[in-house]
């Protein structure tokens, strides 16, 4: 079995993601980062995701972009929105996905993994920059640049099988793989037991998910 390291929020898309680098018979080193994120209940998701889908590791590593801010995922100062928006919206939180990528190249590297898998999604999603096609195949090739592995002939390959696949097929792919859904958290405010609000974009794309694949939603809400 091939190593790979899998990012994981403890979000919908990231367990399903997991399923699936499981399905192709990775195994799966997963890593989660603690940002400075509003909340901690996605990363408690993210470890009952990673027992329950049966992971080598997981790891969580913590760094501070609440430091600069500029989102309302990280700053409290400012709200996350309860009604769509048009352009980027505040809920962006610059440079993450950059970051974590980063993270994950290393922590590849260093288990001699030639395959990250990234549950980001382009399609039913909130219009962040860097979840978009372009983004994945500039980063893998950054990787392909900047590593001794790659350079050594061992290059890197990032897998993102959920990006072009709407809310629903992501939905249904997870469900058909085993993923209980009922412990994943997409809220952008959840609480500390990890309830959702039920009225932020994530909330709303999950919803609209599960109702247009014909699947009860097991998200548990605040009221």
């Amino acid at each position: 079995m091939k190593n790979a390291v899998v990012l994981l929020s403890g979000g919908l898309d990231s367990a399903t993601t997991l399923a699936i680098a499981r399905e192709r018979g990775y195994t799966s080193h997963c890593l989660s980062v603690d940002y400075g994120q509003r909340h901690r209940a996605e990363l408690d998701a993210a470890a009952r995701v990673a027992r329950a889908l049966g992971a080598s590791a997981h790891r969580t590593i913590k760094i501070d972009l609440a430091a600069f801010g500029g989102s309302a995922l990280t700053d409290p100062a400012i709200a996350v929105p309860q009604a769509p928006t048009t352009g980027i919206p505040v809920t962006y939180v610059p440079a993450r996905n950059t970051i974590l990528l980063a993270l994950a190249l290393a922590w590849a590297e260093v288990l001699g993994a030639q395959d990250i898998f990234f549950g980001a999604n382009a399609v039913d999603y909130s219009g962040y920059p860097d979840c978009r096609p372009e983004f994945m195949r500039a980063f893998e090739q950054l990787a392909n640049l900047a590593t001794k592995a790659a350079v050594e002939g061992r290059k890197l390959a990032l897998r993102t099988p959920v990006i072009d696949l709407t809310k629903a097929e992501i939905v249904r792919r997870g469900a058909a793989l085993g993923v209980d859904y009922s412990i994943t958290v997409s809220c952008y405010q959840a609480t500390d037991a990890g309830l959702a609000c039920g009225r932020c974009d994530s909330c709303r794309l999950r919803r609209a998910g599960f109702e247009a694949a014909g699947l009860p939603d097991p998200t548990r809400y605040a009221a």
